[in-house]
């Protein structure tokens, strides 16, 4: 059987009739800003001297350790491997709880105190989305207070009105590559996921926002830069600012010097026609 080729006015024509781009969705850990590796694993450390223990995670395992997602969830795997005694005693879920509470207390005031700044372009595009109208959600496995610190500390009072929904921390038991969290957001802003795209910097990333259905941009860093992100609307270094360009490593090609509302939504309306036009569909 001949195969027939869309033709450039039938993916103009399936996009035409695709939901426009009415929310963007951010992920936190390394998308808004560089927190893993100068954040989180500093706090986990702290955390750990000051309960007595002798662990301390190099740049190098901590970088293993985000295989998992979840602080809790990071910290049991760790025990299992190093401790798993811990595990066994009949608090081990108190203990747990209570060393990840004041790791995220540690994290909390890192960020009060300036330590953590936001990735390049998050401040710029977000105020341009707000601006424009576009709806602001975050959907992360960061616990909700160190969120809100990160989001204070880099938007002041404004922080409260910019994110309508945020789904953070233990609101699905299942976190990241599952989708849970992308669908407890979409229900909750009452969208399809065609009238989203995401914003990840991760493969657990990509994977969740997919498997819910949401197009995704991905912006690497230092620990996600060889992932695999086979499947993104696009990846760019970060979001770029005038004076210093983002650059685009593959995908969809970045237009300019910084991804902005008019990129997202030319991405956005491309991948909605691609979708239209697949053989699947």
């Amino acid at each position: 059987m001949t195969s027939i080729q869309p033709t450039a006015s039938t993916v103009t024509a399936a996009a035409a009739a695709a939901p426009a781009l009415q929310a963007v969705i951010f992920d936190v850990d390394g998308t808004l800003a560089d927190t893993e590796r100068d954040g989180h694993r500093l706090a986990f450390n702290q955390a750990f001297a000051r309960s007595g223990m002798d662990w301390e995670w190099s740049v190098g395992t901590y970088g293993e350790l985000l295989a998992v997602t979840g602080g809790k969830e990071r910290i049991r795997h760790f025990a299992a491997l190093r401790a798993p005694e811990l595990l066994k005693q009949p608090d081990s879920d108190a203990w747990l709880a209570a060393l990840h509470q004041l790791k995220s207390d540690i994290y909390s005031e890192l960020v009060r105190t300036g330590t953590i700044a936001l990735r390049p372009g998050v401040a710029r595009l977000i105020r341009e989305l707000h601006g424009a109208g576009v709806r602001l959600a975050i959907a992360t496995t960061t616990t909700r207070s160190s969120l809100d610190s990160l989001l204070v500390a880099s938007f002041g009072d404004q922080a409260r009105s910019l994110f309508e929904v945020i789904g953070a921390g233990d609101v699905v038991a299942d976190k990241k590559p599952a989708p849970d969290i992308y669908h407890w957001v979409l229900r909750r802003m009452r969208l399809p996921p065609a009238a989203c795209l995401a914003i990840e910097d991760s493969r657990p990333g990509i994977l969740a926002a997919s498997a819910a259905g949401v197009p995704t941009l991905i912006t690497i860093n230092a620990y996600t830069a060889d992932q695999d992100f086979g499947g993104a609307l696009s990846v760019v270094t970060d979001l770029g600012e005038p004076a210093a360009p983002a650059r685009s490593l593959g995908g969809q090609p970045l237009n300019g010097s910084c991804v902005d509302l008019a990129q997202l939504r030319d991405w956005h309306t491309k991948a909605a026609g691609s979708r239209r036009l697949s053989p699947a569909n």
